[in-house]
């Protein structure tokens, strides 16, 4: 990834990208990749795994864990889920949208027209995206962001009053909608509260018996509640089959990316990698909201009800991503320049270097030491969950720096790599 990072916040036309200066006081490692990005990604991958390996680990597999609500009457659980639920997603999108920006400032120094090309490199993200959902994962992310980079791409050369125009629009209705269906689920919730406490035990009782029916017609019928029972072909045929069911999220998770891609990019702009006083600065602020307001507020959102899922999951965690992100890149900004990384550092900047691929392999991890076509071990209790999340993350972690001893991409990276090369020929 390049490593300029010019603070300008006016849009870069080819002669002044070529007139900034290579480093532009922004930390570097040896590789001339920006130090903080690495770290970060590496921190968000491992961020998004803590959040996933609650629906692997659900009995039933991530269908179960969507049926119930995301609700859960353990404390433990609730608190080990609220820790990473959302904000470690939203941290890798604000980093997908900084790439966004590097590879078009990159394109543009070297006067080749803006998106040109990348139209077909969203098209092997999707197709990859959509080859992990098949075969690995239902909550797949990547399909959602190569749809969301296509919108961004071409708009991220704008001026930033187009910028802020359409990204306030695409925010503002993202918002309502999330707010009017929380309204919704709240409602619904609060008036099937009041119906069961005037039925009585008699009418709760009936109520589950009807419930268990359910369930047991569900998990009898297509398999879509029992998937982590279900053998690895069966669980192919139902993401197939029930893919309006799963990629229903893809109605938040675009609109979600448009807006943090681009405020990504205008944070590259406004020097937020720079060791300037500026970029101090603002990584200051950030900090500040982003977890001085953004973590009480999602403590509140945490315990408000299951109700409440939707801004707990979409709204409140890209506030304190944000304040992750300030936080993180003035940390690694502290390193003592030339300093040898330790081997946790090491393993956290390779996780990042191979980003792409490491958030395939976590997940492929994930289903062999969960489901039951693998070791089975879904339905444990909270710190076992910890513990698989712990192991998978040390793997990665030991992984990733030797596979960069040999190659210079994650393995994913490289096929995606060799077919965008291809497609020039």
């Amino acid at each position: 990834m390049p490593a300029h990072q010019p603070s300008s916040t006016a849009t870069p036309t080819p002669s002044a990208v070529s007139r900034t200066p290579s480093s532009a006081g922004v930390p570097t490692g040896a590789t001339g990749r920006i130090l903080a990005l690495d770290v970060l990604r590496g921190i968000a991958i491992l961020g998004t795994l803590a959040s996933n390996i609650w629906l692997f680990s659900t009995p039933g597999g991530p269908a179960a864990w969507l049926a119930d609500g995301f609700a859960t009457d353990d404390p433990v659980r609730t608190v080990l889920q609220a820790l990473s639920n959302g904000k470690f997603l939203a941290l890798l999108t604000l980093l997908f949208g900084v790439g966004l920006e590097l590879q078009y400032r990159s394109i543009v120094r070297r006067g080749v027209p803006w998106p040109g090309r990348y139209v077909l490199r969203a098209a092997i993200l999707f197709v990859e995206g959509l080859l992990h959902y098949v075969l690995v994962f239902e909550f797949d992310v990547l399909m959602g962001y190569a749809i969301a980079s296509l919108v961004a791409a071409y708009l991220v050369g704008r001026s930033d009053r187009v910028v802020r125009v359409w990204g306030g629009v695409v925010a503002g209705v993202y918002v309502a909608a999330v707010v009017a269906l929380t309204a919704l689920l709240v409602g619904t919730s609060d008036a099937d509260g009041g119906q069961q406490n005037g039925q009585g035990q008699q009418g709760q009782q009936a109520q589950q018996s009807g419930q268990d029916g359910q369930d047991a017609m569900a998990a009898a019928g297509d398999g879509a509640a029992s998937l982590s029972s279900a053998s690895w072909l069966d669980q192919v045929v139902v993401r197939l089959t029930h893919m309006d069911v799963f990629r229903i999220e893809l109605l938040l998770i675009v609109p979600s990316a448009i807006v943090l891609f681009l405020v990504g990019s205008r944070l590259v702009r406004a020097g937020m990698f720079s060791t300037t006083a500026e970029g101090a600065r603002l990584r200051r602020r950030l900090a500040w909201v982003g977890l001085g307001a953004g973590v009480p507020l999602n403590a509140l959102t945490t315990w408000a009800g299951p109700g409440w899922v939707l801004v707990d999951r979409y709204l409140v965690p890209p506030l304190v991503a944000l304040g992750i992100l300030a936080l993180g890149t003035t940390l690694v900004a502290r390193l003592r320049p030339g300093a040898s990384p330790g081997p946790l550092r090491r393993g956290v900047e390779a996780v990042g270097r191979t980003a792409l691929s490491c958030y395939v392999l976590q997940n492929v991890l994930a289903s062999v030491i969960c489901f039951d076509w693998g070791l089975g071990l879904a339905g444990g209790d909270p710190w076992q969950v910890v513990l698989i999340w712990a192991v998978i993350s040390l793997t990665l972690m030991v992984a990733a720096p030797l596979w960069l001893r040999r190659w210079p991409r994650g393995p994913i990276e490289l096929v995606m790599h060799r077919v965008y090369d291809a497609g020039r020929r």
